[in-house]
C-alpha cells in the first residue's frame, strides 16, 4: 500500500474494543504512533501488528498526553484519531488528494465534522449535529490548550475545512459511559476551581435542568427519540456532578 507523509497518532487505554478498526482506518499514513496510557488490557497486544511506534506514559489528561506525543512524530503533518473515531474512505481520499496542496494552502490545521453514534443509532441532533473537531494539523503551528476536558487545538495559522467527516462511536456500554461522565466531572472540577466562586443551587439545580433543556428541546433532541433523552439527561448527570466533585475537591475529599 501507497504511504504518505503523514504521522497518524492514535492516543489508548484499555481499547481494546476499538484499536485494530482505528489502525486500519488510518493504514495510508507513513507513521503510525500509538499512545498508550499504560493499558490493562490486551490493547498493545492487538494493535502491535499495525503501528510503527509505541509510546507510553502515565495519562494525567487529554491534552497533556497529545501535547506530549506531537513532538515525537516524524512527519510535520499529524494526523490525530481518537481509539472510538473511525477516518472514513472518502475522508481518507480527500486527505490523501489534499497531500500536495498541504503546504500551498496555507493553513496550519483542518476542521472535519463527526458523525456520532450512541446506544446503537446515529445521533443527529442533541447538540451534535455540527459537532467537529480540528485533527489534521501541522506538529510546529498546532498544540492543545493546558485543560483537564474537551481540549481543542489552539493554531497559529488559519484552519481550513474538510468536507468528509470522521464516524465517532461514542457509547461501549452505558455503565462504561457513566463512570466516563464521573471522570470527567472529577477532571472538569479541577478547571473550574479558578473561575467559578461559591457553589449555589444555580449550579446544582438551574445549569443542570438547562443543559437537559438545552439538548432535548432548543437542539431538538427528541428527535433523536430515547436515544436523545438519554443524551440529554446523561448531559444534566454530568453538569450536576462536575459542581458535586468541585464541593468535594474545596474540602479535600475523594
Amino acid at each position: 500500500m501507497l504511504k504518505y507523509p503523514i504521522t497518524a497518532i492514535i492516543p489508548a487505554y484499555n481499547e481494546a474494543h476499538n484499536i485494530v478498526e482505528v489502525l486500519k482506518s488510518v493504514d495510508f499514513c507513513d507513521e503510525i504512533i500509538l499512545v498508550d496510557s499504560n493499558s490493562t488490557d490486551n490493547t498493545v497486544t492487538l494493535a502491535q501488528p499495525y503501528f510503527d511506534k509505541l509510546l507510553s506514559r502515565e495519562y494525567i489528561h487529554s491534552a497533556s498526553q497529545k501535547n506530549w506525543a506531537i513532538p515525537q512524530a516524524t512527519h510535520e503533518w499529524i494526523l490525530l484519531v481518537d481509539a472510538d473515531e473511525r477516518v472514513t474512505p472518502a475522508l481518507k481520499e480527500e486527505i490523501i488528494q489534499l497531500i500536495p496542496n498541504l503546504t500551498a494552502n496555507g493553513h496550519a490545521g483542518y476542521w472535519m465534522g463527526r458523525r456520532n453514534f450512541f446506544m446503537g443509532k446515529q445521533v443527529r441532533y442533541s447538540g451534535w449535529k455540527n459537532d467537529k473537531v480540528i485533527r489534521l494539523f501541522k506538529k510546529s503551528h498546532c498544540k492543545y490548550v493546558d485543560k483537564h476536558v474537551h481540549s481543542e487545538i489552539e493554531a497559529d495559522g488559519t484552519i481550513g475545512w474538510l468536507e468528509n467527516k470522521l464516524l465517532h462511536y461514542k457509547y461501549v456500554s452505558i455503565d462504561h459511559h457513566v463512570n466516563k461522565l464521573q471522570r470527567y466531572a472529577s477532571l472538569q472540577a479541577r478547571d473550574f476551581d479558578k473561575k467559578v466562586g461559591k457553589i449555589t443551587l444555580f449550579h446544582v439545580v438551574v445549569k443542570p435542568f438547562w443543559g437537559f433543556f438545552k439538548h432535548y428541546v432548543i437542539q431538538l433532541g427528541f428527535l433523536d427519540g430515547f436515544v436523545g433523552f438519554s443524551i440529554a439527561y446523561l448531559r444534566s448527570y454530568g453538569i450536576f456532578m462536575r459542581y458535586v466533585k468541585l464541593w468535594l475537591l474545596r474540602r479535600g475529599i475523594d
